[in-house]
């Protein structure tokens, strides 16, 4: 992979570590019902989910493939199915994304990110 291309998709992961960063601080301290009761902290997790969906499908296929534990095609089927859920969002399944996907996630999404680095330490 070029260094050029490299580097934009890392644009990506950073991303997608800032997004779900912001989600766990949006809901840090909140149980469901009071995630559910501020219209505003739904909103803007929401909003931060799609978008780490929306980064997802920026980066390369040979990344996701070298990274199968990363789960790519679930994250962008989570942000498929945010944009387009007209009809609602269930949100017993959103709080459970926030709880317990997004911190292993984000945790993945840091291992990625330092073992990239790893290779290019001036990159870093």
């Amino acid at each position: 992979m070029s260094d050029t291309r490299q580097r934009e998709w890392l644009f990506y992961l950073d991303d997608m570590i800032d997004f779900a960063g912001k989600v766990l601080a949006y809901t840090e301290g909140l149980d469901q019902a009071d995630f559910v009761a501020s219209s505003l902290t739904y909103d803007a997790t929401l909003r931060n989910l799609e978008l780490i969906g929306e980064a997802a499908t920026h980066i390369p296929d040979e990344v996701r493939d070298e990274h199968p534990e990363i789960p790519w095609r679930m994250i962008i089927a989570t942000r498929n199915r945010l944009i387009h859920g007209y009809l609602g969002i269930d949100d017993d399944t959103l709080w459970s994304i926030i709880q317990d996907d997004v911190p292993r996630l984000l945790s993945q999404l840091k291992a990625l990110k330092d073992e990239v680095q790893s290779w290019n330490p001036a990159d870093s």
